[in-house]
Formats: structure tokens, C-alpha cells, sequence
């Protein structure tokens, strides 16, 4: 479970991320319209990902990378 592994719920966060940007690039009506309640754990993601704090996001992409394959 990702829940007791550090490294897993890192990478199931940064996979969120990830997707969530995507999601709302190609088709932001989607993540758009939920912005409240549980859904909006999604737009926040996409958020994040987006501008404020994707050149952090990328360097963790690659530090998972990295860490993943040695």
C-alpha cells in the first residue's frame, strides 16, 4: 500500500500532479468545474503543477526517476 511507504506516496503524489496538469490542459472544462468538495483535491493538484510550483514538481520528477532506477 502507498499509504506505509514513503517513496510510494511520493510517487502516487507526483503521478497526481502530473496527470492533473495534463487533464487540464487538454480538456480544463473537466477539472475546471470542480473546484469544491472532494474533486477539488484534483484542481488543486493541477494547480500546482501548473505555474506556481512546477519547476519544484519537475526536479521531483527526476529525483524519483533517478532514485527509481539506481
Amino acid at each position: 500500500s502507498a499509504l506505509f511507504n514513503f517513496q510510494s506516496l511520493l510517487l502516487v503524489l507526483l503521478l497526481t500532479i502530473c496527470t492533473c496538469t495534463y487533464v487540464r490542459a487538454v480538456a480544463p472544462s473537466i477539472v475546471d468545474r470542480n473546484k469544491d468538495g472532494f474533486l477539488g483535491v484534483f484542481w488543486k493538484c493541477a494547480r500546482i503543477g501548473e505555474k506556481r510550483l512546477s519547476p519544484y514538481v519537475a526536479l521531483a520528477c527526476v529525483a524519483m526517476a533517478v532514485n527509481l532506477v539506481l
